[in-house]
């Protein structure tokens, strides 16, 4: 089957969220065999295994959200019969449609308050602001695509059918 723009988008954003586990797990590795080995350290390794974990939450939350893979509690929705389960579904996404959006608009101030104030590494000096706009990336592409999981939930369930074994639609 072809898969259109939505279904490429939703790839390439699962893509960089695991490629930000790659990096976040070389940062640790590297400074800890540096740290054992060599009795040396990365500059500013802190800072950045710090910031690369947050980017890597951000990514991590528009991976799991489109999916349904995030922790739920099912009791009420294992009970309800078809039409309630879609109708609970619909509800829980644009509950989290609105709490990400306005995270998303949080942390974007969070963004130019750090480039705004210099906020800058201990070691190296280097800004921090480019750390925080790639997380806040990652919570932008987590509406876009909770936007996708609630349009489809509403107006094409049988594409939420594909989204994943975690994904209540299947049942």
């Amino acid at each position: 089957m072809k898969k259109n723009f939505a279904d490429r988008m939703i790839n390439t954003i699962e893509w960089l969220a695991a490629l930000f586990v790659g990096i976040v797990a070389l940062n640790i590795f590297a400074a800890v065999v540096l740290r054992k080995f060599f009795s040396t350290s990365i500059p500013d390794a802190y800072d950045f295994g710090r910031m690369l974990l947050g980017i890597l939450i951000f990514w991590g939350i528009a991976a799991t959200s489109y999916r349904g893979g995030h922790i739920t509690v099912d009791l009420i929705w294992q009970a309800a019969n078809k039409r309630w389960k879609r109708v609970i579904d619909v509800f829980a996404t644009l509950v989290l449609l609105f709490v990400v959006a306005v995270q998303t608009a949080m942390l974007f101030d969070k963004v130019r308050g750090t480039f705004t104030d210099n906020v800058q590494t201990y070691d190296l000096n280097i800004p921090t602001w480019p750390f925080y706009a790639v997380a806040w990336a990652g919570d932008v592409c987590a509406v876009v695509l909770i936007g996708i999981r609630t349009w489809r939930l509403v107006f094409q369930p049988e594409l939420m059918r594909e989204a994943g074994p975690t994904d209540h639609a299947n049942e």
